[in-house]
């Protein structure tokens, strides 16, 4: 169903043009975009250098701003903030404030669900429901600046959803909040499993976001197993796109990798992972999985992780691993959402 027009996603050309049609000076657009953008508004009543007379009038149009309501707020001990935003038609999506002593990170869902049902992913085991809209995307951040009261520095496209299934308001997302809110885009990574036909669409727009694809197994075989889709996109052919990617844009790839005990964490898989990258430009961000409710999958030891990672490093592999944050508060993604009901 396609959006009504929504103030927030709007250029503040675009914002001064709606302006004029609502009768008021072309440089109330200006003002419009920081108090949007800038102070996070959400609603027109609340831009108090607007002439009151006219607020009262607008009110009665049931503009839309395009802000979410926070429905549920969950802070750990380690400063990581997971909130349930509820959407205008009521739809649940979570996102997540990862702070840190030089940066403010949020991980940004892009659909209501995900589609890709990956057997160890607590979102995909929710099922699916929509593609979130441009604003939709945009909102996110700008509610987690204003709630923790702190600049948003990075953006992770990480969260619910897979951002490839939803490029068009990805980019448009992204566009905005690079040029309207001010975030750098090689501050930004996008997540993919990996669509085919989406990473070379997504190489066209030539963004200097960090695309991480995520791999999660060595071969083939393996891989089909814990991605479903992954059987309509050989591994094969998905490291291709992957290298032509890195042609294109000139930009690195990372590669995620979820380590599970005992299934995909040995030493010569490791050794396997390492053969299939060795050569070009690329990273791997191992993550020891994130345990979630029903889940078959467990956490992998630490000395475990370590010598995943020495086997990488030794194939001179770029190598790192993530560190868990948020794990007090089903950090895994979809887990919050999927425990915590919607209240009536």
């Amino acid at each position: 169903m396609p959006h009504p027009f929504t103030l927030l996603g709007q250029s503040e050309a675009q914002l001064s043009e709606w302006m004029v049609q609502q009768g008021q000076p072309r440089y109330r657009g200006k003002q419009l975009h920081d108090w949007l953008y800038h102070k996070a508004v959400r609603s027109l009543d609340e831009i108090t250098v607007f002439p009151k007379s006219w607020r009262e009038e607008i009110a009665q149009q049931s503009i839309n701003l395009g802000r979410s309501e926070i429905h549920y707020r969950q802070p750990t001990p380690d400063g990581t903030v997971k909130y349930l935003l509820k959407l205008s038609d009521g739809a649940i999506v979570e996102t997540v404030g990862i702070p840190s002593s030089q940066r403010l990170t949020v991980c940004v869902s892009s659909q209501v669900g995900c589609p890709m049902a990956c057997d160890f992913c607590a979102t995909g085991k929710g099922g699916f429901d929509r593609n979130l809209a441009k604003h939709e995307i945009i909102d996110q951040v700008l509610t987690v600046q204003a709630d923790m009261q702190r600049r948003v520095s990075h953006l992770v496209f990480m969260g619910m959803g897979e951002p490839l299934l939803n490029t068009d308001n990805l980019v448009g997302a992204i566009a905005v909040l690079n040029q309207d809110v001010g975030i750098g885009q090689r501050m930004m990574t996008i997540s993919t499993v990996g669509i085919p036909n989406q990473i070379l669409k997504l190489a066209e727009h030539r963004l200097q976001a960090t695309l991480a694809v995520s791999l999660h197994a060595p071969n083939q075989q393996l891989r089909q197993s814990l991605i479903p889709s992954a059987d309509r996109y050989p591994i094969a052919t998905l490291l291709k796109d992957c290298r032509e990617y890195v042609q294109i844009t000139g930009r690195r790839i990372s590669f995620e990798y979820t380590l599970l005990a005992g299934v995909n964490d040995s030493p010569s898989q490791a050794l396997e992972l390492a053969g299939l990258i060795k050569g070009w430009q690329s990273h791997v961000n191992l993550i020891p999985y994130n345990p979630i409710q029903d889940g078959t999958y467990e956490r992998p030891s630490p000395r475990v992780v370590q010598a995943f990672a020495d086997v990488l490093a030794n194939a001179n592999i770029t190598v790192s691993v993530r560190r868990t944050r948020g794990l007090e508060a089903q950090a895994a993604c979809g887990q919050l959402r999927g425990t915590h009901k919607l209240s009536s």
